[in-house]
């Protein structure tokens, strides 16, 4: 029972009761956000593991490169082994200025086994409005390999995707870059949306600054009037409400994950009284070769025989009753079942069924 109990433990996360969360953890200003760049850039420098002959795309790629640094050669003079074809992202944040530098990913778009040595070729990034907001450029940081000869290979990681840190440069500012200076009320986004953290981060703002400035409007917005003594300041205003500590307030759920075999169970979930069987019927299905030899100097053949055996085991099932309202109390009742972890989820499903958890059931 000792090495079962060690067995489930491991499996079973139970939450510590809910602690006071800083606002700026819990949720955001609105109108500060980021945007999403992409662009389409060549990758050079691959030691012949870049996209093959037969990829016209990049073949047709590095030509028009080419040409507009005055070189002109046809699709029939460039072999293509030593370049990709890759898609670059980015995001902008909300307050990035020209001159600001951003981390940019990089990942093939052809049939390039892998990106490692390259060097990402100048690459414009675009919004989705088709303006260029950026642009990015620099060797590329993999993380990974591939390794080919004689017909084997190995591989660690993902080879095709790389980053290049602090490699795009901002050309244009944000255009919707939230001016302040001339706010009369600042709208926080709560994260997960929910009506008693809402309640209760206006409460503790109010508490803060001694006066009732703030106000949830919904499960998901509470406005915060900003006060006469910080009109023109209206960044430390922001600055001090995002320091104040809430008391997040988050619903009973369990998230169980049957490839893997992990549950986690939040600590507001609760359990009635429930009365849970634990048996099943395991079958086993056993094939076994047999070389059957003829006599010495008689005419018969080597033959080989086929021999199946089933072998059906019933486990003994066991009824236990969980009286309690307690996480703990239902991990204790399912080890001295010595309960697998995939019956554990099966088990959890059933009690969520029945009625007798009060928590939602997440499955990964």
């Amino acid at each position: 029972m000792r090495r079962l109990l060690l067995f489930l433990l491991p499996l079973i996360f139970v939450a510590a009761p809910a602690r006071g969360a800083r606002v700026k953890d819990i949720a955001s200003v609105y109108g500060v956000r980021d945007n999403l760049l992409f662009g389409y850039g060549l990758v050079t420098g691959l030691a012949r593991t870049g996209d093959s002959r037969r990829n016209e795309a990049t073949i047709r790629a590095l030509a028009n490169r080419l040409q507009g640094l005055g070189f002109t050669l046809s699709t029939d003079e460039i072999l293509s082994r030593n370049v990709a074809v890759v898609m670059v992202t980015a995001r902008l944040p909300a307050d990035a200025r020209p001159g600001h530098r951003l981390d940019v990913e990089v990942s093939s778009t052809g049939d390039a086994t892998s990106l490692e040595g390259g060097v990402l070729q100048i690459t414009p990034l675009y919004a989705p409005n088709g303006e260029a907001y950026a642009t990015a450029q620099g060797p590329l940081v993999i993380g990974g390999y591939t390794v080919e000869q004689g017909g084997s290979g190995a591989a660690r990681n993902h080879p095709t995707v790389g980053r290049i840190p602090q490699g795009a440069i901002v050309e244009r500012e944000n255009p919707n870059r939230l001016d302040l200076s001339k706010a009369d009320h600042v709208d926080f986004l709560v994260d997960e949306p929910d009506f008693t953290t809402a309640t209760r981060l206006a409460s503790a703002i109010n508490e803060e600054f001694g006066t009732p400035i703030a106000a949830a409007r919904d499960a998901g917005t509470v406005t915060v009037l900003v006060p006469e003594d910080y009109k023109d300041r209206v960044v430390q205003l922001v600055a001090r409400v995002e320091s104040v500590d809430v008391d997040v307030d988050r619903p009973a759920v369990v998230v169980v994950n049957e490839r893997t075999g992990t549950v986690v169970m939040g600590a507001d979930v609760r359990i009635a009284p429930v009365a849970i069987a634990h048996g099943g019927i395991s079958i086993q299905v056993n094939r076994k070769e047999e070389v059957s030899q003829p006599a010495p100097l008689s005419a018969g053949k080597t033959a080989v025989t086929h021999n199946t055996g089933i072998r059906v085991e019933e486990e003994d099932g066991q009824l236990l009753v969980v009286d309690g309202t307690t996480i703990g109390d239902l991990v204790g009742a399912l080890n001295d079942l010595g309960v697998k972890p995939r019956d554990l989820i099966q088990i959890l499903v059933a009690i969520r069924a029945a009625g007798a958890m009060q928590a939602e059931l997440k499955v990964l």
